[in-house]
């Protein structure tokens, strides 16, 4: 992929048109800023990414079994296959970026070259990865994290496998979004404590399918006031009809329940979503 320009997936016009284009919308999406783009890749990059994706018992998958989320991922370079993780690279390149600023309207972002709970995610039949907000602080550059980028892998997927990724209120009151993850779909969308997300219903494909993606994750150095708050890991949030076991305690007894469960989350790998 090094060396030709013919490989090098988003030096393209389309990239720059797309930015401009889709702007006012992203910032206007609700419940957060956010953007839905199909057909995302070329059409060749996107298949051979495909072909490529690792199963789950080809390479040393993190395992994730919690009350959070059930899932796999990896985020060592050195796993990722040659192509995957010339593509990667490629998502954290300058180019790149340029169309993210373009898209966001937020100047200034940093790339992740850790990976830190991004790269490559799966999900196997009934697995899930409950509603959140996403971890806000960068565990080594201590940047702020301000946007995420999901690339969906699936294809022939369908409405009845699931999967959805839902965008839910800041009252956790209802969903305003779900979005099918089917193959070259891209999501893109602001992150902050208020963006709450996720997967989480338990996968229902057939057996030897999975749920696959590839996650990047853009910082920068600091963000709006209204947004900031203390370092923090995944913030999971109860659905309405969802048993919450901390409403049955005082409200100090939950902050110090969260600080003790924030601080364990810390000591452990960072979260994949």
């Amino acid at each position: 992929m090094a060396g030709d320009d013919s490989s090098l997936v988003f030096v393209n016009g389309r990239y720059a048109e797309l930015g401009a284009r889709l702007r006012a919308e992203y910032a206007q999406a609700q419940p957060f800023p956010h953007a839905v783009i199909d057909d995302f890749l070329p059409p060749d990059a996107a298949d051979r990414a495909l072909e490529e994706f690792p199963t789950p018992g080809s390479i040393d998958w993190i395992r994730f079994r919690h009350g959070g989320a059930v899932k796999l991922g990896t985020r060592h370079e050195l796993q990722f296959p040659g192509f995957i993780r010339d593509l990667l690279y490629q998502f954290n390149s300058s180019v790149f970026l340029q169309f993210l600023e373009s898209l966001t309207g937020i100047g200034g972002l940093v790339t992740d070259p850790y990976f830190e709970g991004g790269g490559l995610h799966q999900i196997e039949p009934g697995g899930f990865v409950k509603i959140h907000a996403d971890f806000n602080i960068h565990p080594r550059l201590r940047l702020d994290r301000r946007i995420n980028l999901l690339l969906y892998l699936n294809k022939h997927w369908k409405e009845e496998y699931g999967g959805h990724l839902e965008f839910w209120n800041r009252t956790m009151t209802r969903y305003e979004k779900k979005i099918l993850p089917v193959f070259n779909r891209c999501v893109i969308f602001n992150t902050s404590d208020m963006a709450f997300h996720g997967h989480p219903e338990p996968l229902s494909c057939p057996a030897g399918m999975t749920r696959k993606s590839l996650a990047l994750f853009y910082y920068s150095n600091g963000r709006p006031p209204q947004e900031q708050s203390g370092g923090h890991s995944s913030l999971y949030q109860y659905r309405p009809g969802e048993v919450n076991m901390l409403h049955q305690v005082s409200r100090s007894t939950r902050r110090v329940l969260h600080k003790i469960f924030s601080r364990l989350a810390e000591w452990t790998r960072p979260p994949l979503y």
